[in-house]
């Protein structure tokens, strides 16, 4: 009895999954998307954007949801926060799954 074999011409393609960027860092996202409310729930934001863990918790480690309900929908002043350019710096040619944990340089902390 012969054995059916797939004709790999035949089979129909999978839907195109569409590529997500970090809107952070802009690189390309991985495994792991969180997505992140630029102004927080709590000071009536409602828009979620995706970003790479690292990014996500880079963005509170630097600001309180105070600072991020004034501005957090401007990604240039966030991207223009001193931390966060040399963060963007170190990330920019790293693996899209790459992660450590962060730490604030002002010493305030953030979620730990």
């Amino acid at each position: 009895m012969a054995r059916n074999r797939w004709n790999l011409e035949e089979e129909e393609e999978a839907p195109e999954v569409p590529v997500l960027f970090c809107w952070l860092c802009e690189r390309e996202m991985g495994e792991v998307t969180e997505w992140h409310h630029p102004v927080p729930k709590s000071r009536g934001g409602r828009d979620k954007v995706p970003l790479h863990p690292i990014c996500h918790q880079t963005i509170h480690t630097n600001f309180t949801n105070a600072e991020l309900g004034r501005s957090g929908d401007d990604l240039l002043a966030i991207r223009a926060h001193e931390a966060v350019m040399k963060f963007l710096e170190w990330i920019a040619n790293k693996p899209a799954d790459f992660h450590v944990p962060t730490r604030s340089d002002k010493g305030r902390g953030g979620r730990r």
